[in-house]
């Protein structure tokens, strides 16, 4: 058997602890994980107390050298020369590498990049996909090029999105997914044998970061674009309204077969599931809630506590886009 790719990761999301925990277990064998790379410590909570990212958080204990540089300049560059990688692998690093940063791993600089290449090319591909109501998504391995997950691709593993399926689902799922497309990828990548295609860039959608701002609904759009927001933005940044001057956070949503009932944004009731909200389109179904210093929970649960009777009025802000065809800021 080959020696194990010396691998180096470079990443900060949870997204990548499934992998890492393999790398560090049962992937032994096929690569040996030389270093990591991973965002400096960040104020983060409710205090504001400076805390490790999921990935540095998951090296401590581990006899493992960990980089946190604030910017890939040439001290960062010698780091990752003197590990000596055969492999770099970026999972959700945040950053544009630059092409003298790519080029210092032997066989090359790859990415797990968590959507269906060239769909949602960006920051926020599991929310973005979820948000925009589509079917399936999927964790793609790319060669990375200056332009932004722009790279041939050589493999993928799909996932598929339920209607009532959130962000927070389709991350873990994605997660498990990256497990066995890295699993096949190593043996033909040490043997010069995994083959790269090129993206159709004419069909490229791109995504950008979240923000608190983007947490709004329009009721006069339909009900399964409203459910699929809700879902995609849970568990950040979220989905708020506010109804008698209390912040409420939605959790989950789905529609209703249930006839609407008053103009959009008008509460018409609740089911056994949730509560039913008429739109531009159709009938909303909040599922789960929570309010201010409380817990998500489900919709009857939360109507106990916090009744929403029948002709309230949820108010309607716009919704900011959250894909396009063309970076954004461009």
């Amino acid at each position: 058997m080959a020696a194990p790719l010396r691998l180096v990761f470079m990443g900060s999301d949870p997204v990548a602890l499934p992998l890492l925990d393999w790398l560090a277990g049962g992937g032994r064998e096929l690569a040996h994980l030389a270093g990591v790379f991973t965002g400096i410590d960040r104020p983060s909570g409710r205090g504001q107390s400076v805390r490790p990212n999921a990935v540095k958080a998951w090296t401590e204990g581990r006899e493992l050298p960990v980089f946190q540089p604030e910017k890939l300049d040439a001290a960062a560059q010698a780091a990752m020369r003197g590990l000596e990688p055969d492999l770099v692998l970026v999972v959700a690093y945040g950053r544009i590498l630059r092409d003298d940063f790519i080029a210092i791993p032997r066989i090359g600089t790859l990415n797990l990049h968590a959507s269906l290449l060239p769909r949602y090319r960006g920051a926020s591909p599991i929310q973005t996909a979820v948000a925009e109501g589509e079917s399936e998504t999927a964790m793609t391995l790319m060669r990375i090029v200056r332009e932004l997950d722009a790279g041939p691709v050589a493999d993928l593993a799909r996932v598929p999105i339920g209607p009532r399926d959130t962000a927070a689902e389709v991350e873990l799922a994605l997660a498990q997914a990256a497990i066995p497309l890295l699993a096949r990828a190593l043996p033909r990548l040490a043997a010069g044998e995994l083959v790269f295609h090129p993206q159709d860039s004419a069909r490229a959608t791109f995504c950008r970061r979240l923000e608190k701002a983007d947490g709004v609904l329009d009721f006069g759009a339909s009900a399964w674009r409203l459910a699929a927001r809700i879902n995609g933005l849970h568990p950040w940044p979220s989905v708020t309204i506010q109804i008698g001057g209390t912040e409420v956070k939605l959790g989950q949503a789905d529609t209703s077969p249930a006839p609407v009932l008053g103009a959009p944004g008008t509460v018409a009731g609740a089911d056994a599931e949730g509560v039913l909200v008429a739109t531009g389109e159709g009938t909303l179904r909040l599922r789960r809630l929570q309010r201010p210093g409380g817990r998500m929970l489900p919709a009857p649960e939360f109507l106990r506590g916090f009744p929403l009777p029948a002709g309230t009025r949820l108010p309607s802000l716009p919704m900011p886009p959250l894909a396009a065809t063309a970076p954004f800021g461009r």
